[in-house]
């Protein structure tokens, strides 16, 4: 599985995403309105949409990207060096400073995007969020058209699956199944708006989501039967 693509050829990512604004009493009133339709069938009679706005960071039209972190293995004489980088801060200018990575540096057809969950999320998420900045897209995100086998992405969600689309799994389950170190993180998903808004400790959230462009790589080399990366071969960035 896996066993014909080139690693150096892949750029593993992740995205943690916030909601537009602290509280659901500081969104435009319109917006308000539109987020209380969009989320009707989820919150059903069990949540006001003002309860149900810690979510609203998983739809790109109410929620930003607060970081983008990437991962690739660089090219080594000897022994190998898992590099990661990290987009934070500004929406606009992470988005901006991620394309130019992506056209000067992952934009051939032999190049390919990698994370987990990504084509239901963060693919998309990414490619709204630049549309929204009128950011146009690269070559990576434009799909329209594309047949199956001609889209850069691999998911390892979808990997995992095997055809089965009524199956999730999580990437922290498929680390524990598939016997990857996990690193004890002190925050997870749910708890990245608070830390944004309350703590605005951005680089916590930004070493988090590394950890996890870290895992995605480990689980692309365990479904490849390789050895797992070592905490020497991995160069952090923040």
């Amino acid at each position: 599985m896996l066993a014909h693509l080139n690693l150096h050829q892949i750029l593993f990512l992740d995205i943690e995403t916030v909601p537009l604004y602290t509280n659901f009493e500081d969104a435009p009133e319109l917006e308000q309105h539109y987020f209380e339709e969009k989320t009707a069938y989820q919150r059903k009679e069990n949540f006001s949409p003002k309860e149900f706005y810690n979510r609203a960071g998983i739809w790109a039209e109410f929620g930003k990207i607060v970081c983008i972190s990437v991962g690739y293995f660089s090219p080594q004489k000897q022994g190998r060096n898992f590099r990661l980088k990290t987009f934070k801060g500004d929406e606009v200018t992470l988005l901006t400073e991620f394309k130019a990575l992506i056209e000067d540096y992952f934009n051939s057809p032999k190049h390919r995007l990698c994370g987990h969950n990504a084509k239901e999320f963060d693919f998309p998420f990414i490619a709204r969020r630049m549309l929204i900045h009128q950011i146009s897209l690269p070559k990576t995100l434009q799909l329209f058209n594309k047949k199956p086998w001609e889209v850069p992405h691999l998911d390892t969600l979808h990997l995992w699956r095997f055809g089965d689309y009524k199956h999730y799994t999580s990437l922290k389950l498929m680390a524990y199944v598939l016997n990857i170190p996990s690193p004890k993180d002190d925050i997870d998903g749910s708890q990245v708006a608070d830390v944004f808004y309350k703590e605005q400790n951005i680089n916590r959230i930004a070493l988090y989501c590394e950890k996890d462009v870290v895992t995605v790589a480990q689980v692309v080399l365990r479904l490849r039967n390789e050895p797992l990366l070592s905490e020497g071969e991995i160069t952090y960035s923040s």
